[in-house]
C-alpha cells in the first residue's frame, strides 16, 4: 500500500525492464559507468566473502521478513546498477519505479582494525589467499564476526530507498544488500574499499621476522655450467680463469738445407770437362 493510502499500479517484470533499460542508456550517454548485479543460478553467492557478507546481513533478526523479497528482486535483475564507494553503496532498483537506494556504513574503528590485523599474524600466507578465502577456519570467523571483524554491526549500517515504503528496510534495500554479496564473490577487494580499510595491513607483516641466512647453499643445489646448458639448449664457455690452459703445438723440425751442388765445368762445345 502507497502512503498515499491506495494501492500502487501493478507494472509488470518485462515493463519495469523495459523502462530500467531507457534509464541506464541515459546514464550511460551521460558518463555513469552502469554496472548491474547479475545473478546466474539461484545461489547469490557463492565464495566465503560473499557468503560471510549475506550471511551477517541475514543475522540481522530485524529484517527478516524483507529479505525474502530482496531475494526475488537481485535474481531477477532488478538491482541495475551497484556502485560501492569507501562506506557507502549506491545503486538503481527497477520497481513500480526506478528508486535509488543508499547503504552507508561507519568505518572499522582503528583500534579494532589494528586488533584484527594482529589476530591474524601468521594465519594468511598470501594475498592471493586472502581474497580467494582460502583460510583457516579461525581466520575466517575472525574476520567475518559481526562487530569485531570486519562486517559491519546492524547499529553501524543504514539505508535510505526513494521507495514510498516507510519501513526500514525495503525490499529495494534487501535487494542492494544481496547485491553486494554477489559484487563480493566477482570482486573481494571491494569490502574492504567498502569498509574504508587496506587489505594490504592483513598482509604487511608477512617475511618481517624470517631471517635472512648467511650459509652458503649446500653444493647439492648448486647448478652446474654443464647443467645449465643441458637445460637450456646452451653452449656455454668456461670463464676466462677456469678455463684449461691451451695445449702447445709441436714444433716442426726444419729440414737442413741441401749443400749446394758445384756447379760443371763445360767446354767451349759445351760438352762436360772431364780433364783438369
Amino acid at each position: 500500500m502507497s502512503r498515499y493510502g491506495g494501492w500502487a499500479p501493478y507494472v509488470s517484470v518485462a515493463e519495469r525492464r523495459k523502462k530500467a533499460e531507457r534509464e541506464m542508456a541515459k546514464l550511460r550517454k551521460k558518463g555513469h559507468p552502469v554496472s548491474p548485479v547479475i545473478i546466474t543460478g539461484r545461489a547469490i553467492a557463492t565464495t566465503f566473502w560473499g557468503k560471510a557478507w549475506c550471511g551477517t546481513m541475514e543475522s540481522f533478526g530485524d529484517y527478516e521478513n524483507r529479505l525474502p523479497r530482496g531475494r526475488t528482486y537481485v535474481r531477477n535483475g532488478s538491482v541495475v546498477d551497484l556502485q560501492i564507494a569507501p562506506l557507502q553503496a549506491k545503486a538503481l532498483v527497477s520497481g513500480s519505479s526506478l528508486y535509488t537506494v543508499t547503504i552507508s556504513i561507519k568505518p572499522v574503528p582503528k583500534p579494532q582494525w589494528q586488533s584484527l590485523c594482529r589476530d591474524c599474524t601468521g594465519g594468511i600466507d598470501s594475498l592471493v589467499e586472502l581474497l580467494q578465502g582460502r583460510l583457516s577456519k579461525a581466520v575466517m570467523e575472525r574476520i567475518s564476526a559481526p562487530g569485531t571483524g570486519l562486517f559491519p554491526k546492524s547499529s553501524e549500517i543504514k539505508f535510505a530507498c526513494t521507495c514510498p515504503d516507510g519501513a526500514t528496510m525495503c525490499k529495494h534495500v534487501a535487494a542492494v544488500l544481496y547485491g553486494i554479496g554477489a559484487r563480493l564473490d566477482e570482486k573481494p577487494d571491494l569490502l574492504f574499499h567498502l569498509r574504508a580499510v587496506d587489505h594490504q595491513d592483513l598482509v604487511a607483516g608477512l617475511g618481517k621476522d624470517l631471517p635472512l641466512t648467511k650459509t652458503a647453499p649446500a653444493s647439492a643445489n648448486i647448478l652446474e655450467a654443464d647443467d645449465m646448458a643441458a637445460l637450456f639448449g646452451l653452449d656455454m664457455a668456461a670463464p676466462e680463469e677456469d678455463a684449461p690452459a691451451p695445449t702447445p703445438k709441436p714444433t716442426r723440425r726444419k729440414k737442413p738445407a741441401a749443400a749446394a751442388k758445384p756447379a760443371l765445368d763445360l767446354t767451349e762445345d759445351g760438352y762436360v770437362k772431364w780433364w783438369k
